[in-house]
């Protein structure tokens, strides 16, 4: 028995099989490379090799997103209805699996274009890859409140996804800089680095969606959704335990990508050795295979709260260390990336499945809307961070250029890559800890399981 399937399972709760779990959690492993990848090189690929300024680059990244707010809440809405007329929401996961093709699109700029139209070029596919994306997340996430499960095996469940996810995580941000040529990275690389792990996207991708059925098999899926719309987005923003913990992810998901945003920045910049950039990817992200089972512990010990409570706290001290750079030590600083590493495995784990938590406690039926505003917070989140850094990058008058050129940055450059890697994160990660302290569902939602 793993660590993952230690439970104290409560009698009216569906105990899920580990088959049709692994084939759940699979659809994260795609997943995990379109979350992962852009926001850990799309920026430096945008300011480093096709010489885009760092102030649209982060527009680039940023305006895609607004869109988001809208595009996301809409596709829940769309999910509620096909599980209303079709009883699953297989049609959009299907859809969804064209993410690839978008992906692959995204890095191969051709080659005569550099500075503003290369942005654009971005951008654009920027925004076709987030609305497909969109089409596979919200359905795939609103699975655990359609299911007939209790707290403790959300949270297993979640906890199944999360290890998985990781996984992707870590695969990708491993690869992704070997692929596109690591301290030699051409757009050529790059190009090849999209289609390789795109084709891996799709398979991982098709496995998730076969491995939802087979979970609404095995556990009787609640009756029909409502057909959500405006009024479920006016329940769910009413809800106050919903905003509370929506407006603490949104701080949570915008500090953790701003963190794998600076990685090459830190990696080259302060540490002045770009090849560790896969080195702290690894610190950041292999953690969590190991403690995410630890996490699962704590939750059904002191609850989900308190134990995210914990993870954030141990973000902000961990990025407090990076803020310090060079002069602490490369052992001290990678272990403070393992922290970080740490305390994102509960993040990740925690919040997701407080989820289902929150949409079981309003008695709504429309688990895709409220999926989608999540899923938008969670991707302004992913525009945030990278802006917020490209704005310390800016700030210090950072030089951008193309692959194969060496400008030589000002101090005040230099000194933004520390802070901005350190001390930013720090900060928001304490404006998370205190807006999650608001949320109070937690111990009500433990007790009625």
């Amino acid at each position: 028995m793993t660590g993952l399937d230690r439970r104290p399972a409560a009698a009216t709760e569906a105990m899920l099989p580990r088959g049709p779990l692994a084939g759940f959690a699979a659809g994260s492993l795609g997943m995990g490379v379109w979350v992962t990848v852009p926001g850990l090189l799309l920026l430096y690929f945008l300011t480093d090799v096709l010489a885009v300024a760092p102030w649209l680059a982060g527009l680039a990244l940023l305006l895609p997103k607004v869109a988001d707010v809208l595009l996301h809440p809409w596709v829940g809405h769309r999910a509620d209805v096909e599980q209303t007329r079709r009883g699953d929401r297989r049609r959009l996961l299907l859809l969804g699996c064209a993410l690839p093709l978008a992906f692959a699109a995204l890095f191969a700029v051709p080659g005569g274009l550099t500075g503003a139209p290369a942005a654009a070029w971005v951008a654009v596919f920027f925004v076709a890859g987030n609305l497909l994306f969109a089409t596979y997340q919200v359905p795939y996430l609103a699975t655990p409140a359609d299911l007939r499960i209790g707290y403790h095996e959300r949270t297993r469940l979640m906890a199944f996804r999360m290890v998985v996810l990781t996984l992707g995580i870590l695969v990708s941000g491993l690869l992704a800089p070997l692929l596109t040529g690591g301290d030699d990275a051409t757009r050529a690389g790059y190009q090849r680095m999209g289609v390789v792990l795109a084709v891996g996207m799709l398979a991982a991708m098709l496995v998730g969606v076969a491995g939802i059925a087979r979970l609404r098999g095995s556990a009787a899926a609640t009756g029909p959704a409502g057909h959500g719309g405006w009024r479920a987005l006016r329940t769910a923003l009413r809800d106050a335990q919903f905003r509370w913990l929506v407006a603490a992810y949104l701080a949570m998901s915008t500090t953790t990508h701003l963190v794998l945003a600076g990685v090459p920045y830190y990696a080259e910049y302060e540490l002045r050795a770009p090849g560790l950039t896969t080195v702290l990817v690894a610190a950041f992200v292999a953690p969590a295979l190991l403690v995410t089972p630890a996490w699962l512990v704590a939750a059904r010990r002191v609850g989900k709260q308190r134990a995210l409570l914990g993870a954030q706290g141990a973000f902000a001290v961990g990025s407090l260390v990076l803020a310090v750079g060079r002069p602490a030590g490369l052992p001290v600083l990678i272990g403070a990336v393992a922290v970080l590493g740490v305390a994102f495995a509960g993040m990740q784990l925690l919040p997701f499945s407080m989820l289902p938590d929150v949409i079981r406690a309003s008695g709504t039926t429309g688990a895709g809307t409220y999926t989608g505003v999540w899923t938008a917070t969670e991707a302004t989140g992913a525009a945030l961070g990278p802006y917020a850094y490209a704005l310390c990058l800016t700030v210090g008058g950072f030089v951008a250029s193309t692959a194969g050129d060496t400008p030589v940055q000002p101090d005040a450059a230099l000194a933004a890559v520390r802070w901005g890697f350190g001390l930013l994160p720090a900060v928001a990660m304490l404006a998370a800890l205190l807006l999650q302290r608001r949320y109070t569902l937690d111990a009500t939602a433990r007790a009625a399981s």
